[in-house]
């Protein structure tokens, strides 16, 4: 009987062994093998398929070779820093190529016409793509990254938090917590003999748009959210190392040194929302609150029955993951690259300041005077579109389609370089690389030849539904920083942009910066 029993589980153990070595050969083999014929036969080539790792080490071979460059400061092209893959790969084989991310297929496509197709579909076919465990851990399963019905679902929800008179409304506590940081830096100043102080912003911007918005959308202090954004920082760097690595199946559940730390970084963000939410809870008086988290509470509350308008009190700590983290780091980036920028064109920080002292004067703007800074507005614009926060956006064919000329197979991604795109001379001009504010005078759609060129906040129905909220965040930030001081860059900057997930400076940004009155 126990030999018969081990024969049993020979067999079965033979057979799941089987399949699973049939499923990795398929997987690994024949799948790239016949899309790589097919895509071939319609005239897409691009860079071999390696066993396993795909292209992954051609790109981290050109990646490692192009850190080392250094730009010039009046030089705004990083893409041969940061993307020399991509470059190599359209000058050999176009505009339009597939690639490899290990045994996924990726197409790469930069003709606008397509991009418009991809972002304005309404089918529901282009879905964002799966992504690393470590980058779900710190954006959260919400907006960012979920699909079809609970990507409407939550967008219905989410709606209301972002009508502009909410938003115009939040002005009033956006400028005490840059007045705090104001202030903090006046104090510095007075302590030093030579009238300015030397400061690098990356820092000082990230906790200011941390506090900004986790005191407007969820009603609660940025030494309450500090546990938050120090595991979404070491998260966010796991992420994008995480994005370069084979992701093996099974490989997240091992007890590895990453997978531990991953795990631990996450239940800090889990645990320190919960107890925000469960606190606002707790306080509830005739309702959650009209910011974005009471929003959001009070969905949880309603019947289940309401399918369309529900929200389960997980997918809340989600959204809460998506929105803190968004909401500070890429509206930080805006405001660090916009005051590099001012502070190597000086004549644009005085034209702005004009018009800010012109509107303004010396009071804390509001959202009547704001909507009179257009200069402030066309700057922020040319900043978005030269250090767009997110340099590039992926979907992935959910099934067998077409897109223009092209017929798209199940599951390959389409990869949109937005900071490629925003730097084509054929759509931008032969000023494209150039800091020049004047393009966006006649609004977004007459600033390039193609009417949806600009795609800082992507486009189509999937576009970026917090943007009215970082502008006005970005613009009231400047404005009252150009009330109070000059800016000049400071020779220990290092021009050197870098990415980890969103568009960083290298080693910061370092500024001089002096009192008005002087």
């Amino acid at each position: 009987m126990e030999g018969f029993l081990g024969l049993v589980l020979g067999s079965i153990s033979v057979i799941i062994i089987s399949q699973l070595l049939l499923k990795l050969f398929l997987i690994l083999s024949w799948r790239p093998y016949v899309m790589t014929k097919m895509y071939r036969e319609q005239g897409i080539v691009g860079p071999k398929y390696k066993f396993v790792f795909g292209c992954f080490q051609e790109i981290l071979s050109l990646k490692t070779s192009a850190a080392g460059i250094t730009m010039d400061i009046n030089s705004h092209d990083f893409t041969p820093r940061i993307y020399p893959h991509f470059l190599k790969w359209m000058s050999v084989y176009g505009r339009t190529f597939l690639f490899w991310l290990g045994p996924k297929p990726i197409m790469f496509i930069s003709d606008m016409d397509l991009v418009k197709k991809v972002f304005f579909d309404r089918s529901g076919f282009y879905e964002r793509p799966h992504v690393p465990l470590a980058v779900n851990n710190l954006l959260g399963n919400g907006l960012a990254l979920i699909n079809g019905p609970d990507w409407v679902r939550h967008r219905r929800v989410i709606n209301p938090a972002f009508n502009i008179d909410k938003l115009k409304a939040m002005t009033n506590q956006m400028t005490v917590c840059i007045e705090s940081m104001i202030e903090g830096w006046a104090n510095q100043i007075a302590h030093e003999n030579n009238g300015q102080i030397e400061i690098e912003l990356r820092g000082p911007l990230q906790e200011l748009t941390a506090d900004i918005i986790a005191q407007t959308a969820f009603g609660w202090s940025y030494m309450k959210g500090k546990k938050v954004v120090s595991a979404q920082k070491r998260l966010q760097e796991m992420a994008y190392a995480s994005i370069f690595q084979v992701q093996v199946p099974g490989f997240k559940y091992l007890p590895t040194n990453n997978n531990r730390t991953r795990r631990r970084l996450e239940k800090i963000i889990r645990t320190n929302l919960a107890q925000i939410i469960h606190e606002r809870m707790d306080l509830k008086d005739g309702g959650y609150g009209n910011d974005l988290l009471g929003i959001l509470l009070e969905t949880c509350m309603r019947n289940e029955i309401e399918k369309n308008s529900y929200m389960s009190l997980d997918e809340i700590i989600n959204e809460c993951k998506t929105f803190f983290f968004a909401g500070h780091d890429t509206t930080s980036l805006l405001l660090a690259w916009t005051m590099f920028l001012l502070s190597t064109n000086h004549d644009w920080q005085e034209r702005l300041r004009d018009e800010v002292l012109s509107e303004c004067g010396m009071e804390a703007p509001n959202a009547d005077t704001l909507s009179k800074l257009k200069l402030v507005n066309l700057v922020l614009l040319e900043v978005l579109r030269l250090y767009a926060p997110a340099g590039m956006v992926g979907r992935t064919a959910s099934q067998d389609m077409e897109l223009g000329n092209i017929k798209l197979l199940k599951g390959t991604t389409v990869m949109i370089l937005i900071s490629i795109l925003h730097r084509d001379k054929e759509i931008w001009g032969q000023d494209a690389d150039k800091f020049n504010p004047l393009r966006f005078e006649n609004g977004l759609r007459k600033a390039a030849m193609h009417p949806n060129a600009f795609l800082s906040f992507t486009a189509g129905p999937r576009v970026c539904i917090g943007q009215t909220f970082a502008m006005l965040q970005a613009k009231t930030v400047i404005s009252m920083l150009l009330q109070r001081f000059t800016f000049n860059i400071s020779p220990n900057y290092v021009h050197k942009p870098t990415e980890i997930i969103t568009l960083q400076p290298t080693s910061g940004v370092q500024v001089i910066i002096k009192p008005m009155q002087t």
